[in-house]
């Protein structure tokens, strides 16, 4: 296994299957962010999402897939002009994957792509307990999602972050108001259908618990471009707190701390939810003065 890599696993503690393959996907991910960076891909875009938040900010849970912003809105944009620079990077240190462009079916404004290599071939790459790799089927695929916003809203604020492994690199992200922003869209806004993201809930309280503010002028503009708030007033602070309100009154507390534990080291960060507790983190909120793009 490459020095690199060994070292980059070690951080990890790793006792099950679902363990190793939390940490083998993380290692893949930061690797592509290499690769990507190589390519000058950061030139164009940003990287925010759940991902950028573990990461590059430290946030105590995994994450699965990689989303990225355009820096301003590009209809022609092809993520496969960066794939080679990716599947490269990822060779160079002994990963054997590919980077497949998602063919659009319809329009949108979201350009994807799937990182894809084999489960068991690569949990042996970073020396898996024989028996935990051996009882992953072989044609197991670990994919990584990734996703880039080609017709981002305006108004959010971007910086500059280092990674120090495999090799140091930077990485263009957003910043962590904006982030902040980017996560209340979706637990105001993401349409639950027959399962509630409890991931988004933990990283709000994630947010407020260390004290980053939100930058509510580029959720206003997220939540416009998406249908979700159409008043001609801006959205303000006792706005959102309304909105909040309205959203927790209908949350599945005990579904939202179910769908979240796969990504915890530690599953009793939940036993406290409640939509009382999810009130009072809510009340803690606090807004950015804004900055701009």
């Amino acid at each position: 296994m490459n020095d690199a890599i060994s070292a980059m696993l070690s951080k990890y503690d790793c006792r099950s299957a679902d363990g190793y393959i939390n940490a083998l996907r993380e290692i893949l991910q930061e690797v592509a962010l290499l690769g990507l960076w190589r390519g000058k891909f950061f030139e164009k875009a940003a990287f925010y999402g759940g991902t950028a938040l573990r990461v590059l900010y430290g946030l105590n849970r995994f994450s699965e897939d990689m989303d990225f912003s355009l820096l301003r809105p590009q209809k022609n944009f092809d993520i496969s002009a960066y794939s080679g620079f990716v599947e490269d990077e990822l060779q160079a240190f002994g990963f054997n994957a590919v980077m497949e462009r998602k063919r659009k079916t319809a329009h949108s404004n979201v350009e994807s792509a799937f990182l894809k290599a084999n489960t068991k071939e690569h949990l042996l790459i970073v020396q898996t307990n024989d028996a935990i790799a051996n009882a992953i089927p072989n044609n197991r695929t670990l994919r990584i999602k990734i996703e880039i916003d080609t017709d981002p809203p305006p108004s959010f604020s971007t910086e500059t972050k280092f990674l120090l492994n495999p090799i140091p690199f930077s990485v263009r992200a957003f910043s962590p108001a904006s982030l902040f922003a980017g996560k209340m869209h979706a637990v105001l806004c993401r349409s639950w259908k027959n399962r509630v993201k409890g991931r988004d809930w933990y990283d709000l309280v994630w947010y407020v618990g260390r004290n980053i503010k939100l930058d509510i002028q580029h959720l206003e503009a997220r939540m416009r471009q998406s249908g979700h708030y159409a008043q001609a007033e801006p959205l303000t602070a006792p706005k959102l707190q309304i909105l909040l309100r309205e959203k927790i009154a209908s949350l599945d507390v005990k579904a939202a701390a179910s769908d979240v534990k796969r990504f915890l080291g530690e599953p009793f960060h939940t036993n406290v939810w409640s939509r009382d507790f999810f009130e009072a983190v809510v009340q803690k909120i606090a807004i950015e003065p804004h900055q701009g793009h």
